[in-house]
């Protein structure tokens, strides 16, 4: 067991307490980073664990980008790609509706292509959802290079 940041072996307890705080191994020093971006910026844990998920199969991500005019979960630069987690489908309102496409067409407009992932398929199908996304970026490097 190493904390996926930076190498460092994990004791059980640092272990136990990084699965129980953030979902994934992290050092203490990490752990605590972690903390402060999801207080900052209200990070759903499944943000967390999707970025580590992807780190872990090779993708370059950054967590909580900043787009120019709102913060990303994660955003995948080389394809142009930004990821939001949403939490409460069901407790969706128009306006809230209204905002998440008005948000798609800003980014879009800057060149980048949002999706939107429920929380709960990162919760119980994390690894499914790393191959979509993976084969979401083989399909966008494909339109890149056409492009280019």
């Amino acid at each position: 067991m190493t904390c996926l940041e930076c190498n460092k072996e994990l004791g059980y307890l640092d272990h136990k307490s990084a699965i129980e705080s953030v979902g994934v191994e992290l050092c203490s020093h990490h752990q605590e980073l972690i903390k402060v971006l999801i207080q900052r910026n209200n990070t759903p844990l499944e943000a967390i664990q999707l970025y580590y998920g992807l780190k872990e199969a090779g993708v370059q991500g950054m967590l909580e980008w900043w787009d120019g005019k709102k913060s990303v979960d994660i955003a995948i630069s080389r394809v142009k790609l930004n990821i939001e987690i949403d939490c409460g489908y069901d407790k969706m309102t128009e306006e809230q509706a209204i905002n998440n496409l008005e948000e798609a067409m800003h980014s879009f407009k800057n060149g980048f292509t949002t999706i939107r992932i429920p929380h709960i398929l990162v919760r119980y199908y994390l690894n499914e959802t790393i191959k979509n996304i993976i084969g979401i970026m083989e399909g966008l490097k494909a339109n890149i290079k056409v492009i280019n």
